[in-house]
């Protein structure tokens, strides 16, 4: 066993010599640690305090975190939500995304391009709220409305993004069309990427099908692009908060019907000034990316 003094010049010789490349890591790791790490560490920390932004932070231990599971009902009705958005939303559009990248990787080169701005095109988009608004009127000169009522279908207009009944399923296809961009693309380049000789020496091997071409070779030569996909579609899935709050008004909707924890979290943040309460409820969130994020991991078999 080497000593502690032999040990610690080996590791700043080695530091030593890979200098170069320790300094092209650095403006990465600093801009890292400032606006990753360090926020999450100030909020873990503020979690366990009441503050309000004027007065001193005050240490309170696990009051906001048993106030937040035993005392705030509107916030298990945020987490119902949010769970059924992420349950609901990331597999649906992780999967969309997939197919339609591999449907579309076989068409003709311009025909493909084409196919992928389209497909890529909600991601970039901005903000397009109000085109859905108009779909989804409520009144009888709304898009779906309207339509449904010429065909007879219905007699009156549907409160689509005002009705406990209906809000919350509208807002969740919504989000499907908006999340599909960034893992689509990633596929694509993932299809892109892959040596079509696998795919001839798949066919000399016995491989007769595009299904055992898919499985037996694209995907396993996927399983980065496979992994990014599935994180983004996570942190999609969860962060949903900007759609329910411009659709149907977030914490301010019909009974929470479609309120998020990211609605809540910006409740208690930016209007009542709660910042201790709200980054517990980012701390919870945090967890819940994290969880989800591992169990992924473990299903695409991946080292963590």
């Amino acid at each position: 066993m080497a000593a502690p003094g032999t040990y610690r010049e080996s590791l700043g010789k080695r530091i030593w010599q890979a200098k170069y490349s320790y300094l092209m890591l650095a403006p990465f790791t600093i801009l890292f640690v400032l606006f990753t790490v360090l926020p999450v560490a100030i909020a873990i920390w503020f979690s366990f305090t009441n503050y309000d932004m004027l007065h001193n932070a005050s240490f309170t231990g696990l009051e906001n975190y048993m106030r937040m599971f035993l005392d705030d009902d509107v916030f298990l009705i945020a987490l119902k939500n949010t769970l059924i958005f992420a349950i609901i939303t990331g597999p649906v559009s992780y999967i969309l995304a997939f197919v339609f990248a591999w449907v579309i990787n076989e068409l003709p080169r311009r025909l493909r391009v084409l196919m992928t701005v389209v497909f890529y095109a909600p991601s970039v988009s901005g903000n397009v709220y109000f085109v859905w608004k108009y779909l989804f009127s409520g009144d009888s000169y709304g898009f779906i409305n309207g339509m449904l009522m010429n065909l007879g279908i219905i007699s009156e207009p549907i409160l689509w993004l005002t009705d406990p009944a209906y809000n919350l399923g509208v807002i969740i296809i919504i989000q499907l069309w908006l999340s599909l961009g960034v893992s689509f693309l990633a596929f694509i380049a993932g299809f892109q990427s892959i040596d079509r000789s696998q795919c001839e020496a798949g066919a000399i091997d016995g491989i007769g099908n595009r299904f055992q071409e898919l499985w037996h070779i694209l995907i396993p030569n996927m399983k980065s692009m496979l992994l990014f996909g599935a994180v983004m579609q996570i942190s999609g899935a969860f962060a949903v908060g900007t759609i329910t709050q411009e659709l149907s008004g977030g914490y301010m909707s019909v009974q929470y019907s479609t309120l998020t924890i990211v609605n809540h979290m910006t409740d208690y943040g930016t209007v009542r000034y709660e910042m201790g309460y709200a980054s517990a409820i980012a701390v919870v969130l945090f967890l819940l990316v994290y969880l989800s994020k591992k169990a992924v991991f473990r299903l695409l078999k991946f080292e963590s």
